[in-house]
């Protein structure tokens, strides 16, 4: 959104906010938990993403004051502001799980969501020599709703590939009732889960992880309280997600912490200089990469009608698009809209499995996104 408002309004007016050093093609986590990719090809200096001429500002947002159009930095800094684009993505909660995230420490344990935890998924998969291998969804709004799957369906062809899974008992374990939300794409992979004889364990939530006896503790969603405990020989954890703390009882968020905006025209709902974009908004869509980069096409006509105090025309329709790596060279590509449907690009049932897609998801969008979608 940077690249875009600098062709707009000139390098020299447009600021970003950001903390990180080091930027991340967090979607190419999949590949490297699974062993497909390194960690080092998903990573760049942020400056060296950041566009010429925008001003970097190495800190982090603390606080949101949209009634005197300003935003808080660390060390008290103040800095106003004529238009806020608020892209603070989401946060990870490993800490409310108990027992995480120390339980990393310990080995049989990973997590594809964190740079941290990322490798420890591949090693995980590599050490494995029998028993269960656990799976989980969270009961919380997540990034990339496919993602916890995406890494059992690898584990599963590593598995088979070296011989060991005839003693690998696979099991996903996950808090919501469905093991997708669009039909299609749910049918495909249900299909999948039967062929490679993978246990689904519906309403089952994650709350505690005993690292050092390699034990899972799930509570069932729908009697809260009731609880189970798994042996594992080797867990993937998909942790808790929400809002990022400033957000939390900002005013420019909803109840539950995110930015409130309009689902059509990612303006805000009461502050007409102030948008949102990604996992940070409450747009009712899965958290993706690929809705980002719907919606930033969407606010870039938004901003500029604004601008000229006209009213958005161009709405998004709530593109969100999940290609959900199914093997080393398969990918089922979901592409659907804010209302669950079907929204394909290519002429072909994408609810199959394909090597094109694969080979489209691991090697042609990470060069897409550094060399196009980051560029505006």
């Amino acid at each position: 959104m940077s690249a875009r408002m600098k062709r707009k309004v000139g390098a020299g007016n447009v600021a970003v906010v950001e903390p990180s050093k080091t930027h991340y093609y967090q979607p190419l986590w999949t590949l490297v938990g699974g062993g497909a990719k390194q960690l080092a090809a998903s990573a760049r200096p942020t400056g060296s993403v950041m566009p010429k001429g925008v001003e970097w500002i190495k800190s982090r947002v603390t606080a949101l004051d949209p009634d005197k159009n300003c935003v808080w930095l660390e060390n008290d800094i103040k800095v106003s502001y004529k238009y806020l684009i608020i892209a603070l993505g989401i946060s990870l909660h490993y800490e409310k799980i108990k027992g995480l995230p120390e339980g990393f420490d310990h080995p049989k344990i990973g997590s594809n969501y964190s740079v941290h935890t990322v490798e420890k998924t591949w090693k995980a998969i590599q050490d494995f020599k029998e028993g269960n291998a656990i799976f989980t969804f969270p009961n919380t709004p997540v990034k990339c709703a496919g993602a916890p799957q995406k890494i059992m369906y690898l584990s599963d062809a590593y598995w088979r590939k070296t011989g060991k899974r005839s003693k690998a008992n696979i099991m996903f374990n996950t808090s919501l009732g469905a093991i997708f939300g669009v039909k299609k794409y749910a049918d495909a992979l249900l299909e999948v889960i039967k062929e490679r004889n993978i246990a689904v364990n519906y309403k089952r939530n994650l709350v505690e992880v005993r690292a050092d006896r390699q034990e899972a503790v799930f509570e069932n969603v729908d009697k809260p309280g009731e609880t189970e405990v798994h042996q594992y020989g080797m867990l993937h954890v998909t942790p808790p997600m929400g809002p990022p703390a400033v957000l939390i009882n900002s005013p420019v968020s909803d109840a539950a912490g995110w930015v409130d905006v309009d689902k059509e025209t990612l303006q805000h709902k009461r502050y007409p200089n102030v948008f949102g974009i990604g996992d940070c908004t409450n747009l009712p869509t899965s958290k993706t990469a690929a809705a980002v980069a719907a919606q930033s096409g969407v606010l870039d006509k938004t901003i500029s009608l604004v601008m000229k105090n006209q009213l958005p025309a161009k709405k998004y329709d709530g593109y969100t698009s999940c290609p959900l790596v199914t093997a080393y060279n398969k990918v089922i590509l979901a592409e659907f809209d804010y209302n669950a449907q079907p929204l394909e690009t290519f002429p072909i049932d994408q609810s199959k499995e394909r090597i094109t897609m694969y080979h489209m998801k691991a090697d042609v969008m990470p060069l897409l996104y550094w060399n196009a979608l980051l560029k505006g």
